[in-house]
């Protein structure tokens, strides 16, 4: 019998990215995942900025953005005329844009890095049922050659897909329903002169209603897309037998030709044009569903284990991701025998509203288009980046100051540029500041840097350190003239009034960044009373 921390069935992006989280925090983790080669399907294709930042943190932005494909935008044709064209250019308060990335590249690119912690994907295992008691997790794996193996682990991460034993386990229901149409997906390349970095959508309708389509996303090479359309009838049919009655996903046993993708591209090319070079290719079912629950005591789900949706604006595998962020960094703590009792119930909480949104709004985007609800460009590019996801409801942020201007708890942490350190010779950025293993304490002085000032910002961090168990670090952000005598804190000096202005700080105001990047807490005043109820909420 073996034991572990974590046990993770799943290794996918969502399992990878919540297994390294674990790891960065010295959590002993298992992965299993019952697929002896990892699939080399261009299946989830776009990152967003939101999913960037995560990538920054865990140490795999480099390689990301080097195997990727800037995404500039997309071009609506109907009826062979163009109609319409959204760019999505990145606001000017983030630090990155939108990109498209074949899924095989993500997820090798989050294997490497999880092996330079020392950890494996264990391939050909598979979870085959567990059950679970206060004081843990005893998980049944099993091999393709029958061997079972016995786990004993604290807790239970299950990213194991659409078809989640983990889910199935637990009893979760999974509501929600099939759309009607199939679809084929084919990895090819074309030799037309639509601008690079551009998605293609183009429709033929009668009457207003669309009844066929082409979708072309870009990637990383000379001419090379993922195309979506639908099924024609030589290739429709019943689901494969011996699935369950969640039809999402590939059919492996109906495999698309060159020749099925060409006649779309016949009927619907903005263009002229000839398909080539083939990589792969299928046919894909879509269900939208929910769980009703992300987890249950010690085990939980993630990614399409939790939520299944149409793939409209790149939606699925990012939220999966952001499930794991958002667990991980609380699994770390309850590890640890730091987390508080409410700590680990806020992944359900924070999560499953995000989950339920993104099914709603990609079922109508996949009816209607995106963007087709709202006449704001800005709101559809902040939404579609994931940068609008909030947990204002959330039982473990703390106090909302009823007046004043500063930036409210559960939203997303904004970054700030122009900030300037000693030693060092250039501006730098808040994020880049940040471990993202620990919460970030601010406080904000602004020109109060008088000794009186220093002391009780110096008091505040000590108690602050203490009561999350040295898992905070603290920064002094000054004004750009302050004078700044001497402080136990490092300083940070707010040149261009970035940090000031994005989060409404006065003088003598404090702001907390969890590890998942969301304002835990925002104060005026440096109190340590509602501070250490903040805390209280987090940490045991």
């Amino acid at each position: 019998m073996a034991s572990t921390d974590v046990l993770i069935a799943g290794g996918g992006p969502v399992g990878l990215t919540a297994a390294i989280e674990l790891r960065r925090r010295g959590v002993q983790v298992r992965v299993v995942d019952p697929l002896l080669q990892p699939p080399q399907y261009a299946k989830a294709v776009g990152v967003q900025p939101r999913t960037l930042e995560l990538f920054e943190g865990i140490g795999v932005l480099r390689k990301v953005l080097d195997a990727a494909i800037q995404m500039r935008g997309q071009i609506v044709y109907v009826n062979g005329a163009r109609v319409a064209q959204m760019d999505f250019a990145a606001p000017g308060d983030v630090p990155f844009s939108f990109i498209a990335i074949p899924q095989y590249e993500t997820e090798r690119i989050l294997r490497d890095r999880l092996a330079s912690m020392d950890v494996q994907v264990e391939r050909g295992s598979a979870l085959a049922s567990f059950e679970q008691d206060a004081n843990g997790v005893r998980a049944m794996l099993t091999s393709l050659d029958g061997e079972e193996v016995v786990v004993d682990a604290q807790y239970l991460v299950g990213c194991d897909g659409a078809h989640s034993i983990t889910r199935k386990t637990l009893g979760l229901s999974f509501d929600g329903a099939a759309f009607a149409e199939q679809y084929l997906l084919g990895d090819v390349e074309v030799d037309w002169s639509q601008p690079i970095g551009y998605g293609i959508r183009s429709m033929h309708q009668v009457d207003g209603v669309t009844d066929d389509a082409l979708v072309c996303i870009p990637l990383p090479g000379r001419g090379r897309y993922r195309m979506s359309m639908l099924v024609p009838d030589d290739l429709s049919g019943a689901p494969e037998p011996g699935t369950d009655q969640i039809q999402h996903g590939f059919e492996g046993t109906r495999q698309p030709e060159l020749s099925h993708i060409q006649a779309v591209l016949d009927r619907l090319s903005p263009e002229p044009t000839t398909a080539r070079n083939l990589r792969w290719s299928s046919v894909f079912r879509i269900s939208h569903r929910i769980v009703d629950s992300y987890g249950r005591d010690r085990v939980f789900v993630a990614g399409d284990a939790a939520h299944i949706h149409p793939p409209t604006g790149a939606q699925g595998m990012n939220t999966g991701i952001q499930d794991a962020h958002n667990l991980a960094w609380k699994l770390a703590l309850a590890v640890k025998g730091q987390a508080a009792d409410g700590l680990l119930p806020s992944y359900d909480a924070e999560r499953r509203p995000v989950g339920e949104e993104v099914v709603g709004r990609t079922v109508r985007a996949a009816r209607e288009g995106i963007g087709a609800d709202s006449d704001d460009p800005d709101h559809i590019i902040r939404r579609e980046a994931q940068l609008l996801i909030e947990y204002a409801d959330s039982a473990i942020l703390g106090d909302t100051a009823e007046e004043g201007t500063l930036l409210r708890p559960g939203v997303r942490a904004p970054d700030a540029t122009g900030i300037r350190r000693d030693a060092v010779t250039s501006p730098i950025r808040l994020f880049s500041l940040l471990d993202r293993l620990r919460h970030t304490m601010m406080i904000y002085t602004g020109d109060r840097t008088g000794p009186d000032d220093l002391r009780a910002a110096e008091s505040l961090a000590a108690l602050a350190r203490t009561a999350a168990h040295g898992e905070l670090d603290t920064y002094l952000v000054v004004a750009a003239d302050a004078v700044v005598l001497s402080s136990l804190l490092p300083v940070l000096r707010d040149v261009e009034g970035a940090v000031a202005a994005a989060y409404g700080a006065v003088n003598q105001s404090v702001f907390v960044i969890r590890p998942d990047g969301y304002l835990g807490h925002s104060q005026p005043g440096v109190d340590s009373e509602a501070l250490l109820r903040y805390l209280a909420k987090t940490f045991r």
